[in-house]
């Protein structure tokens, strides 16, 4: 099949489950997930499917990645920090729309892969740390969009206190084994608003920095 034709299928399964940002989607169109899956698995690229990555992780299925990053409503100066940075897909993804994207993973390995990829793309607004992100970035905070993409049971409280006024941070919350559900948290003045998205599921989130290997 040609490259074109799946680019196409690949769109459309995405406007068809709910991806209808016109931004969000020529983003999508514009990096390709392939660079991001490697070995058996990258033949599946344009398939709206979550596939296996190293270190026990998964790479999300795209139209989930395309509603999280619909969710986060970005405009192109907003800091985005984003908490597992897993293949790096998600993060290339929000180097498109946003001015500036930190990107963090308990993993050294996944850290250092997904190094690699935005360099070979030639994504230098996109900064990868390896760290554990819940605790988020102090050094960089605040941030205008946080995006986490492993789920905790609650908002972590560090997350929260580097979200700026006005800012939004898009996360599944609920218990690794049951139902989690995608939830949109805005900072107002007054303090902040939650509004939930739809069911999903993610790997959890883990405190603290994994062995290399």
């Amino acid at each position: 099949m040609e490259n074109a034709e799946l680019k196409m299928q690949f769109l459309y399964a995405l406007r068809s489950r709910g991806v209808t940002n016109a931004a969000v989607l020529t983003a999508m169109e514009q990096i390709d997930r392939a660079p991001f899956i490697r070995g058996y698995f990258a033949e599946r690229a344009y398939e709206d499917m979550p596939l296996p990555i190293a270190c026990g992780q998964t790479i999300s299925q795209p139209s989930v990645v395309g509603l999280m990053t619909q969710a986060l409503e970005i405009s192109p100066r907003d800091t985005v920090l984003e908490v597992g940075t897993g293949s790096g897909y998600q993060a290339a993804i929000l180097s498109q729309l946003a001015r500036r994207v930190y990107t963090v993973d308990r993993h050294p390995r996944l850290v250092r892969e997904a190094r690699e990829v935005f360099d070979q793309l030639g994504l230098n607004n996109v900064t990868a740390f390896t760290a554990d992100g819940s605790f988020g970035l102090p050094d960089q905070a605040p941030f205008d969009r946080i995006l986490v993409t492993a789920a905790a049971e609650d908002p972590p409280g560090p997350l929260l206190a580097q979200l700026k006024v006005g800012g939004i941070m898009v996360l599944p919350v609920g218990q690794s084994d049951a139902v989690q559900h995608l939830i949109r948290v805005r900072r107002t003045p007054e303090g902040l608003d939650y509004d939930e998205l739809r069911p999903v599921r993610f790997v959890p989130l883990v405190e603290g920095v994994a062995r290399d290997g």
